[in-house]
């Protein structure tokens, strides 16, 4: 039963991304071109990036209908979160998604981080409580300490900062496709479902560009 309901999920999902493929979206309008186009990490593959936050209500909204796209992505798309890092709060967030990615830990991490900011509605606004949350969900907080602060995850950061500039990230959740556009929820009122069709229409134009 769970793989006919899959199966039938995936069909269902390959028919509104070639819908979403068959519509023209307006540039400026559904989705900005970046200017200059920013190099990618992911070689032979069209990158997928979603720039995030954890202290954002949208980003948390937004995390079923990404994990569905995410379950049937085209195989020639290379998907990667970076964090958005507008202020020192955000900093703070970001450090952990790296500190969790350097550990091995994002599946453990990443949705209970979300759930406790808003869920739970803890105040994760300090390394301490950020270490408890990693402790309670199995990475212990030897470990935690030694990545937060650890020269990888500073590049991390930096590269994170750096890269939302570049992209003229202004808004969370956003997506980038390929280095070359940009677009979020807002976007001509397309919502978050509206934005992944979009999405689809661009991967689809790069696969059709290479």
């Amino acid at each position: 039963m769970k793989s006919l309901k899959l199966a039938l999920y995936l069909l269902a999902s390959l028919f509104v991304a070639t819908a979403a493929t068959a519509v023209e979206y307006q540039e400026g309008v559904a989705y900005q071109l970046i200017v200059p186009a920013q190099p990618t990490t992911t070689e032979g593959k069209i990158e997928v990036a979603e720039i995030f936050s954890y202290g954002c209500s949208h980003c948390y909204r937004f995390e079923p209908t990404l994990e569905r796209w995410l379950k049937a992505k085209p195989k020639n798309v290379e998907f990667i979160r970076i964090p958005a890092i507008f202020n020192t709060q955000l900093e703070l967030y970001a450090r952990a998604f790296y500190a969790a990615e350097v550990l091995g830990a994002i599946d453990k991490i990443h949705k209970p981080f979300f759930d406790a900011i808003h869920l739970q509605k803890l105040p994760l606004n300090d390394e301490a409580a950020i270490a408890d949350l990693f402790e309670k969900n199995g990475v212990s907080r030897a470990d935690f300490n030694k990545a937060f602060r650890s020269f990888s995850v500073d590049a991390k950061v930096r590269r994170a900062s750096e890269l939302g500039k570049r992209y003229g990230i202004q808004a969370t959740p956003s997506m980038v496709v390929n280095g070359k556009y940009r677009l979020d929820p807002g976007m001509n009122n397309v919502g978050a479902n509206g934005m992944m069709n979009v999405v689809d229409y661009l991967v689809a134009k790069e696969t059709k560009g290479k």
